[in-house]
């Protein structure tokens, strides 16, 4: 069975409901954001995670916005900017956190043009049919690369995976879990080996859980042991997840994906990317202009105990960036993108 991660409770005064995977996998708690600085700190510190599941929040994050906002068309529109600008700082990665709340400010001032006579509740619920919309796209997104991935998954082979791109990071059945949900949903057998992914273990307490939740045969591993399963022959395919994706399909994903790749190429594992359309950012050629978020010295010599001497100095940046040519092919909800690259990618992205 396939988590459900969020999901909006009510109508324009409602709420958003979130699993917080800080508390996973000792416990499965929803936490409720009934206000914009709510969900600013649930996307800050990780209790929603996962560019998808980031996005759509955000598009929800719009209709708690407005539900402050003043009446007045024009005074409620800049409300609307204000608070987007506001939730766009909450995470400086992952590109569909800027992709929705730029959906939402878009669809305001259309339907604002086009609707003058309109009022600030008929505003509201415009915004709150958007903001379902998004939430629907990206189950119907995360199907269709299930669909399209599943291909690549043969009988009783091995797969590595690293972080937590499954339900847990979508609205919907995850990115590069889909394709082995699609697969177990067919009755094909295959191992997923989950790397723990330091430091905060998104592999570990998410990823593990959700696959052993789903009834898919999970292998946990540390991080610095996928080389010795693929010198092993255990694993055939490398699949992974993406936070944004330069026009030349350089690719922005958790610390240790870039290590992944080095080391899939070395033994000719094919190495998968699975993300939606979305996670392409245009505007940006290359991974060397992908914005990279470091985190907190904390979450490296441990916050509750400490693993480290006191005044070690802590280098701790949240993702790293795996270049197009270690990248076998992209899986999209549109297709597969073989040997990605900026013809390749635009060819796609315009089909």
């Amino acid at each position: 069975m396939v988590v459900e991660t969020l999901r909006w409770v009510g109508g324009v005064d409602g709420r958003l409901e979130l699993i917080d995977q800080r508390r996973l996998p000792a416990e499965l708690v929803y936490i409720q954001c009934r206000t914009a600085e709510q969900l600013y700190d649930a996307i800050r510190t990780l209790a929603v995670r996962g560019a998808p599941a980031i996005g759509v929040s955000a598009a929800y994050g719009v209709c708690l916005i407005m539900q402050s906002a003043p009446p007045e068309p024009r005074a409620a529109i800049e409300h609307l900017e204000s608070g987007a600008a506001y939730l766009a700082g909450s995470r400086p990665t992952a590109v569909n956190l800027f992709w929705a709340l730029d959906r939402m400010k878009r669809f305001a001032r259309r339907f604002a043009a086009e609707s003058p006579n309109g009022g600030l509740q008929e505003l509201r619920t415009a915004l709150l049919s958007e903001a379902h919309a998004v939430c629907q796209e990206d189950k119907q997104m995360c199907k269709a690369i299930g669909v399209h991935g599943q291909t690549l998954i043969h009988e009783g082979a091995g797969l590595l995976t690293h972080c937590n791109a499954g339900a847990l990071a979508t609205a919907g059945q995850g990115t590069a879990l889909s394709p082995m949900y699609e697969a177990h949903f067919k009755g094909r057998r295959f191992c997923v080996y989950v790397d723990e992914t330091r430091p905060l273990l998104q592999g570990s307490r998410l990823t593990a859980w959700e696959l052993i939740h789903a009834g898919i045969d999970a292998t946990l591993i540390c991080d610095n042991m996928a080389g010795v399963l693929m010198k092993k022959g255990r694993v055939q395919a490398v699949i992974t997840g993406a936070d944004r994706i330069a026009a030349n399909g350089d690719t922005a994903n958790k610390i240790g994906t870039f290590s992944l790749s080095i080391l899939a190429a070395h033994h000719g594992i094919p190495f998968y990317v699975a993300a939606p359309s979305s996670t392409f950012d245009l505007s940006i050629e290359n991974g060397e202009q992908i914005p990279i978020e470091e985190r907190s010295a904390a979450e490296v010599i441990g916050s509750t105990g400490r693993n480290a001497p006191e005044n070690v100095r802590v280098f701790n940046p949240a993702f790293d960036v795996t270049e197009a040519a270690n990248i076998t092919a992209i899986i999209t909800e549109k297709g597969i993108i073989e040997k990605p690259g900026i013809d390749t990618i635009a060819r796609h992205l315009r089909g």
